[in-house]
């Protein structure tokens, strides 16, 4: 090579390399020349290697490359970092598929329809202002145009691009792009761009990079969303990395992406992101279990009468689920009017006005959302949930309203409140009302007049969602009732609440008497004709009771040493002691001043006449026995909490404090501490069997046998929990 730069052939022969066949295989020769930054700038001399198939001349200053038409064999040519400004300034090799025009001097693009075997083109640092000329390329898969001075992608409709490089241009907007259907990675960073609308229909990309460009919202990403195949995505150096939560934000919109930011992205950012903008059913109430019970937590601690009937079983509560519009509340009103003796009605609290017909305090209290959220951190719900942007939520004061009373609960919710009322203390009954003609469904929601057609597809779509909980958790709902037909799905909810109650053994048909609980001849027989086989009626009565109580054990024992076992079990018999009236608390014990006489119940003195004041008995509640309200009080500390179980589960009468209140009968004496032990064995024999302490044999029965004891929520033929014996003493004897 001389001084003025002209490649000279000693050189061509040190840089010759990659001895082969030529074309027509006729005798062998050199397919490859390379030399690299020789300052050339002329090379003229190659116009006699017409063979030669790859041609690498970068880092020189070659300003013509017509030496090029002499090579029709040429496949790849790289010509970068010269100071070429003629674009193709040569005759097209026929099979030419690779070239490299980049740092050089090129400003304007021309026709490359000659080049049909072109498959990659790369003209970085040029001066090109626009894409032409590759309308013909047909085979054109990798094209990079990077730092030149592009303003618009235009030019590349129908190319077969897998690759596409614009990187440092000065484009503001993504447009043109959607023809572009093979593309699998797309550079466009170092740009204007505001927004990422035009990449939706790119549906086989997979890396984009949008690196310091001015992008501002999250929202844009959502663009990308159907884009199942990205995985790769840059967006350093956005303005939109500045907002809260940002990389958890694309991540959710995102979720197939495995590199964000030239950073992983990990399983736990992924679970992140979607817990915190569209959780699962199940964390949302989780979060709301945890919120209300903090509340809770916050307020005064007081015993609720949901907690008294049993202390061994949940309070019993029936709760009707199912899409909106459905026929829940309906329903549950007309149940309860039919069982007033067993159930009331729920009303839940909401932020939403009031339908037609509706009526405040009866079917909802309606509140505004200030005082919703009062009420929240106040502690005063059980459960809340959000749907069609309103609040519902079910307060603990009305599930109390309707313990006090000695009744089940009954109340009706959608699927979010069901799976929070599932974390709570309560173990209901689910009954699921199902639309399954759609097209009834819809009618029905069109002839109320009340929803949008937003409102409307929603509610459509939960069909299938609560289709889908049904299918894949078994259980969930313990029944499943059609409602396309009001007045078949209540005669159908009817037999299955008969058969919760255990009514249809009293009557063994639709008779009316076999409803009521305090038929007097339905509980005399029933009572005479379970007297001979107390004991293992006592057996299964409690088998609820034992069910529950080993179920809590199973939860605690994997977490408890068996020292704090034995504290629990010991502070659990404790409790129940105190409760029921069996035991005295220290105080008494420390100040009492004489020896007591044990109470005439455990003496097994005789009863003493009704007095006028209290001569009505209370009505059974759920098949349980007829509790006299003449006994004295002494006798009601002695055994209250210790009465006969139901025939679904365990039966307690009501509170000694509450007993006390009615002011029925003479005070009681003091219990003799040293026969304690004695009495307690006395009352243990009685109870195997199979009467209480303070009944005979012919009234202490429960009238009814459970068909198979279980808990709420299981396979098995659906029993109850125990539900207390009736209503208030002052109602049941105006009743009487």
């Amino acid at each position: 090579m001389e001084n003025d730069g002209e490649l000279t052939e000693d050189e061509v022969f040190k840089c010759l390399s990659n001895l082969g066949q030529s074309a027509t295989g006729l005798q062998h020769t050199y397919l490859c020349l390379s030399v690299p930054g020789r300052d050339l700038k002329n090379v003229s001399i190659l116009c006699n290697y017409i063979y030669l198939q790859k041609l690498e001349l970068p880092y020189n200053k070659i300003k013509d490359l017509s030496c090029v038409s002499h090579m029709p064999h040429l496949i790849i040519l790289d010509a970068s970092h010269n100071q070429l400004t003629d674009f193709f300034g040569f005759q097209p090799p026929k099979n030419l598929k690779e070239v490299n025009f980049s740092h050089n001097k090129i400003t304007v693009m021309k026709d490359l329809s000659s080049y049909s075997s072109l498959s990659k083109l790369i003209l970085d640092y040029n001066s090109f202002s626009a894409i032409r000329g590759l309308e013909k390329c047909k085979r054109l898969s990798h094209l990079s145009l990077a730092h030149n001075n592009i303003s618009r992608i235009r030019g590349l409709d129908h190319l077969p691009l897998r690759t596409l490089c614009l990187r440092g241009n000065v484009i503001h907007k993504i447009e043109n792009l959607q023809t572009l259907r093979k593309l699998q990675v797309l550079d466009l960073s170092c740009n204007r761009i505001q927004s990422l609308s035009g990449l939706q229909n790119l549906h086989l990309l997979g890396t984009v990079n949008l690196e310091s460009n001015l992008i501002s919202e999250i929202k844009e990403a959502a663009h990308l969303h159907d884009l199942i195949l990205l995985r790769e995505m840059n967006l350093l150096r956005n303005p939109v990395q500045n907002q809260d939560d940002y990389r958890l934000a694309v991540i959710f919109l995102l979720q197939h992406l495995i590199l964000l930011d030239q950073h992983a992205v990990t399983a736990e950012e992924k679970v992140s992101a979607v817990n915190k903008y569209d959780p699962p059913l199940e964390v949302i109430a989780a979060r709301d279990h945890m919120t209300q019970l903090m509340y809770q937590l916050m307020q005064p601690q007081v015993i609720f009468d949901s907690t008294l009937p049993s202390l061994d079983a949940p309070y019993p509560m029936l709760v009707l689920t199912g899409p909106q519009a459905c026929g829940k509340r309906e329903l549950a009103h007309k149940l309860c009017q039919e069982f007033s003796d067993y159930f009331a009605y729920g009303a839940c609290h909401t932020t939403r006005g009031p339908y037609y017909g509706e009526e405040d305090g009866s079917d909802y209290h309606f509140v505004t959302e200030e005082e919703f959220q009062n009420m929240i951190q106040m502690g005063q719900f059980v459960q809340t949930m959000q749907y069609g942007g309103h609040w519902y939520g079910l307060s603990r004061e009305s599930i109390e309203r309707v313990a006090r009373e000695g009744l089940a609960c009954c109340v009706h919710m959608e699927l979010e409140g069901v799976y929070s009322l599932k974390n709570s203390c309560f173990e209901p009954r689910y009954v699921l009302l199902f639309p399954t003609v759609v097209d009834n469904y819809v009618c029905f929601l069109k002839a109320r007049g009340f929803y949008s057609n937003a409102q409307m597809e929603t509610a459509v779509s939960r069909i299938h969602l609560y289709a889908k909980i049904n299918r894949e958790k078994p259980g969930f709902f313990d029944n499943i009732i059609s409602c396309d037909d009001r007045t078949e799905a209540y005669q159908t909810l009817k037999q299955l609440v008969k058969e919760y109650l255990g009514l249809e053994e009293q009557g063994g048909g639709n008779d009316s008497s076999s409803v009521t609980p305090d038929n007097t001849s339905t509980t005399n027989a029933m009572g005479e004709l379970l007297a001979a086989n107390t004991k293992e009626a006592i057996d299964l009565m409690d088998s609820y009771s034992r069910n529950y109580q080993n179920k809590i054990q199973a939860k605690m024992t994997s977490q408890l040493t068996p020292a704090e076992i034995a504290s629990s079990h010991r502070r659990q018999q404790v409790i129940r002691e105190a409760l029921s009236g069996k035991s005295r608390g220290a105080y008494a014990e420390l100040f009492q001043r004489s020896a007591p006489t044990a109470p005439s119940s455990l003496a097994s003195h005789t009863l003493p006449p009704p007095g006028p004041s209290s001569s009505s008995k209370r009505p059974v509640g759920l098949g349980g026995p007829d509790l006299d309200e003449d006994s004295s009080s002494e006798e009601s500390c002695a055994s209250s909490g210790l009465s006969m179980r139901s025939s679904v589960g365990a039966l307690s009468a009501e509170s000694p404090a509450r007993r006390s209140d009615t002011g029925s009968g003479p005070n009681i004496e003091p219990l003799d501490i040293s026969m304690l032990g004695q009495d307690r064995d006395s009352l243990r024999g009685h109870t195997d069997s199979g009467l209480t302490p303070d009944a005979p044999r012919s009234e202490r029965v429960s009238p009814t046998l459970p068909s198979s004891p279980g808990r709420p929520g299981a396979n098995v033929k659906p029993v109850l929990p125990p539900i207390p014996s009736g209503r208030k003493t002052s109602e049941s004897g105006s009743k009487q």
